[in-house]
């Protein structure tokens, strides 16, 4: 019985030596290896589903692609021709239904603009067929079809043809990838395991003496890395070559580690402001294009002095949103470009709309986005304004209490019901995109400005709607916001 105790208490008192640990770590190398297997099974089952969705794709594209641009086309010429009284209102609809859908699914980012595209086409083929219900001259209407119906119709199809090319090429990557990794994870995983194996058991009586020390001086040198400690330092002297690349590689990562996290750092400066610019870059080719149309009638209908004011109002619109490269602007610059923006289209809606703009002149040098205001006037137009009997006004005005800018876009149209408005907010938060207007805007400031701006929307249905910006007094380009 005492000899049973001693026995015990040695056991205890002695921990378990590098040479039982390898021997205990033979026996368990079942265990990795199940895990491997596994993994290659999971991975087998995610290509499988990813090539089921991607055929999916190709032939749910496929088959709409074979009938949209004829039927439609069809439709639209027997409704300008007279013999039809019906607009193809529902097979757009089916296809923006049909691209949203795709663009869920859709993982890779040529698809993804791709149907993105084929979404704006649908918007514009639908405003299109708006436009031709509402002519009235015969040859008017089959010069709009010719010219916006077939073309919009042609890009949509090219478009699909796109999409599903390029669905095609990922399904065929997507069948060699299955193939490639499955094969190469059994060779490399039975390869791994049986190297492992004769290694370990061949080593284990050899590298225990020599073992302890380099690995807690790797150890601790590894705590010190996970504190943040990147600075290079000389690796740790081991006898066995294992531990010694080991060291040699832990201080390889930690120096590239370090300067990988820089890069990172100028990259992410770099992408925010290339961002930007892109974000910026965006315009509503309907503008110009209404705008040339607008002044086109003018001059017909031989109002003349009003044609000579909208070409100069959109001289300076345009003079002002090239800004000279510009991406960040003054506050009196892009007054200038908002106060343009309104002229054209209070000659465009003259029945309908009226503006105020009130800046304080002290303000003037404030930096601020190009671009800021025009999406949020033209939502009020679009979606406040025509929308209310009677038109409305657009109110636009900015004060400061020497570090924040405020600026307020208020208007008098139908507002925002309270879902609509709970769904802009949430959408806003998340990061969603609602539309150009209020998106674009809320990305440009948030992408300069970040945590420091606020874009606050209040409406009530009926009565209007206002839009309250805060950001940061800045006046030069670098200047801490």
């Amino acid at each position: 019985m005492a000899d049973t105790e001693e026995a015990a208490s040695s056991k205890a008192n002695n921990p378990q030596s590098i040479d039982e640990k390898l021997k205990s770590l033979i026996r368990q190398m079942y265990i990795p290896f199940a895990v491997i297997l596994l993994l290659v099974i999971g991975l087998f089952a995610l290509f499988m589903v990813q090539y089921t969705q991607v055929s999916s794709n190709i032939t749910t594209a496929s088959r709409f692609n074979q009938q949209f641009k004829d039927e439609v086309d069809l439709k639209m010429y027997t409704f300008v021709s007279g013999s039809s009284t019906e607009l193809p209102f529902a097979e757009v609809k089916t296809a923006g239904e049909l691209a949203e859908k795709l663009l869920k699914v859709s993982g890779n980012r040529e698809a993804h603009r791709t149907i993105q595209s084929v979404l704006s086409l649908c918007d514009n083929l639908y405003d299109s067929m708006i436009q031709i219900r509402n002519t009235v001259s015969y040859d008017e209407r089959m010069q709009q079809l010719e010219s916006n119906i077939y073309i919009i119709t042609k890009l949509i199809e090219e478009y699909i043809y796109t999409y599903l090319y390029i669905e095609a090429g990922v399904l065929a990557g997507v069948k060699r990838t299955i193939n490639i990794v499955i094969v190469t994870e059994l060779l490399v995983a039975g390869t791994l395991m049986f190297l492992l194996f004769r290694r370990t058991a061949r080593k284990t009586r050899s590298i225990s003496a020599g073992i302890t020390a380099p690995i807690n001086e790797l150890y601790d040198r590894v705590e010190e890395i996970g504190r943040g400690d990147l600075q290079a330092k000389l690796p740790v002297k081991a006898e066995d070559e294992i531990l010694q690349s080991l060291s040699d590689g832990v201080e390889q990562m930690v120096q590239k580690l370090d300067a990988q996290m820089k890069l990172n750092n100028e990259e992410q400066l770099r992408l925010r402001h290339m961002e930007l610019a892109l974000i910026q870059a965006q315009i509503n080719p309907h503008f110009l294009y209404n705008t040339l149309d607008a002044i086109v009638w003018l001059i017909e209908t031989g109002k003349t002095e009003q044609a000579e004011k909208m070409i100069v109002s959109l001289s300076t619109y345009f003079r002002s949103f090239l800004s000279n490269g510009k991406e960040i602007i003054t506050l009196a610059e892009e007054e200038r470009h908002i106060r343009s923006y309104l002229e054209i289209q209070r000659v465009r809606y003259k029945d309908i709309l009226d503006y105020q703009i009130d800046f304080d002149s002290t303000n003037s040098q404030c930096l601020i986005p190009k671009m800021t205001l025009q999406p949020l006037v033209e939502n009020a137009i679009y979606h406040g304004i025509k929308m209310k009997r009677g038109g409305g006004t657009i109110q636009i005005s900015d004060e400061c209490d020497g570090k924040t800018l405020t600026l307020r876009v208020k208007d008098t149209g139908t507002g925002i019901p309270e879902e609509t408005l709970a769904e802009i907010r949430c959408g806003l938060e998340n990061g969603e995109n609602l539309g150009f207007g209020i998106t674009a805007a809320y990305k440009r400031l948030k992408l300069l400005f970040g945590e420091k701006c606020t874009f606050d929307i209040s409406s009530i249905s009926g009565l209007g709607t206002e839009i309250t910006i805060r950001i940061p007094w800045v006046t030069e380009i670098g200047e801490e916001p």
